[in-house]
């Protein structure tokens, strides 16, 4: 018995050394950690166990057969993160540079069916040459049935995609189907087709960084949600944000003592809009004081500036924002930042995590590329998505709420739960000043001095129109609250609706306008 338990001890050594030594060594080289060392940083210390270590490939061409390592290229298993389950792979690049194989498809596939079963979060670590060529269509066919749990596991559990190395061509689409995609600067990149084959296609002389580096993805494509310096970094901010997620979409929400008193008033909110309605404020600002412990964690923060998206406690309770950031575009809603908020909205939804609004929007950014880029039905992807959503929904608007874009901002239309507004808020179809050239346009054209017409009518319209209280006289909010008592009056309004109950009409499944 120890002789077998000697020689049990030597093939598990043998197979943590994953494609050996020069092989670790040179992933070292580049800044980043194996695949083993990455879920050990992952996972509570002395929790993950390791399933399928002994799973060999099964190809027989092109040599194949004379190499065989244990694990073939992914390590997969369970552990605790925050004391709760979750699954995780991690693919190995030190052998067979992490390539997707028949078997190691499988291996996927069994512990993302168990996340599933059991309710638990799914983390896939890439790091890979792409399918193993060697095994032809086996391996694409590996890639499917990935894609197929990733679908099928979509709004069950969270899913979140740490790319840490090489994604390329068909791999790509398994972190594009996950909820969350996190990237490390200079050693990670996405694209389905490389620098190479884009020179030869289209005589465009790029590199990898530049094509699909981290940078790129998390500042132009939108295709990633974050971006970190090292793989360090990045497995510290993904333990965070899990720490923001629930199990899964049955998984009773928690509530975390923060010590901040939920009672606690913030004077400066008083002073933080300027009297000019045209001048600029920071909204960060406003989220990062009302939130639990000012701790915000912002998602996209690189792409599509004007508005904000991002996770916090409130009251303990965790919580998805919604912001208009006045600083970018004047918070204009266009294509990229209506399907930014668009995904995160569902997402929320999905998981019942409830959602603050914070509205500062003058309407929809105008523009001849923005129309012919279908800002129209981009747009009504974030109308779909608030106005879907059965969650609890709290919406204050700051300052503008004009137009179309009053209606998309999880306006009360929309099943808002509870909507405020500051008392300097203005409620309309558009600004003060348009709105008074269009109706009184003929006395301003009669008018001895135009100009001074204007300013006059324009003050009439704004006393009159642009306020709150005209919606709030409707019922279209429910108060008009001090802007000190924002945070006050956000965390008791989601004590107060806390176990509600909506659900939408039967359906196979909704035809989002994609």
């Amino acid at each position: 018995m120890l002789e077998i338990i000697d020689k049990f001890d030597q093939l598990r050594a043998q197979a943590r050394m994953g494609g050996g030594e020069e092989r670790i060594h040179a992933q070292h080289r580049r800044g980043k950690l194996t695949a083993r060392e990455r879920l050990e940083v992952l996972m509570d210390q002395g929790t993950f166990e390791e399933l399928d270590t002994f799973v060999e490939h099964n190809c027989a061409d092109f040599g194949m057969q004379e190499t065989h390592v244990a694990g073939d290229g992914v390590v997969t298993g369970f552990g605790l993160i925050h004391g709760r389950r979750v699954f995780a792979f991690s693919q190995d690049f030190t052998v067979f540079g992490g390539s997707l194989s028949e078997s190691n498809a499988r291996k996927i596939c069994k512990i993302m069916d168990m996340a599933v079963k059991v309710g638990s979060p799914i983390i896939g670590i890439n790091d890979s040459g792409g399918a193993r060529i060697q095994e032809g269509v086996a391996s694409l066919a590996g890639y499917a049935e990935v894609f197929q749990r990733n679908v099928m596991a979509s709004g069950v559990v969270p899913q979140i995609s740490a790319i840490m190395g090489p994604c390329a061509g068909g791999a790509v689409y398994s972190p594009a189907l996950t909820d969350f995609i996190l990237m490390v600067k200079d050693t990670s990149y996405m694209f389905l087709t490389g620098p190479d084959v884009v020179k030869t296609v289209t005589h465009e002389e790029v590199t990898a960084e530049q094509l699909g580096g981290a940078v790129t993805h998390a500042t132009r494509s939108g295709v990633a949600d974050f971006a970190f310096d090292n793989d360090l970094n990045l497995i510290r901010h993904l333990r965070k944000l899990l720490s923001f997620l629930p199990s899964s979409n049955r998984a009773p929400r928690e509530c975390i003592a923060t010590g901040d008193d939920p009672k606690r008033q913030i004077l400066s909110l008083d002073t933080l809009v300027p009297d000019d309605p045209q001048r600029p404020y920071d909204m960060k600002e406003l989220i990062e004081k009302v939130v639990d412990n000012h701790d915000f964690m912002e998602v996209q923060a690189g792409y599509a500036k004007n508005i904000i998206i991002g996770f916090a406690r409130m009251g303990g309770q965790s919580v998805g924002i919604v912001a208009n950031q006045p600083l970018v575009l004047a918070g204009c809603l266009d294509i990229a930042s209506s399907v930014k908020a668009a995904r995160f909205v569902r997402f929320c939804d999905c998981f019942h995590i409830p959602i603050i609004t914070f509205v500062d929007v003058p309407g929809f950014l105008p523009g001849l590329q923005q129309e012919l880029g279908g800002i129209i039905k981009h747009g009504a992807k974030l109308l779909f998505a608030f106005a879907e959503a059965t969650v609890p929904k709290i919406t204050v608007i700051i300052r503008k709420a004009y137009g179309g874009a009053y209606d998309v901002m999880s306006s009360k239309h929309l099943r808002g739960d509870l909507n405020y507004a500051w008392p300097n808020a203005e409620i309309a179809v558009m600004g003060p000043k348009g709105a008074a050239e269009i109706i009184f346009r003929n006395e301003i054209r009669k008018a001895d001095d135009p100009e001074a017409k204007l300013k006059e009518v324009t003050a009439a319209y704004a006393a009159n129109f642009a306020n709150p209280f005209i919606a709030a006289r409707k019922g279209f909010i429910d108060d008009v609250i001090m802007p000190r008592d924002t945070r006050f009056r956000v965390i008791r309004g989601l004590q107060t609706i806390a176990g509600k109950q909506l659900s939408n009409p039967w359906k196979k499944h909704d035809n989002l306008p994609l």
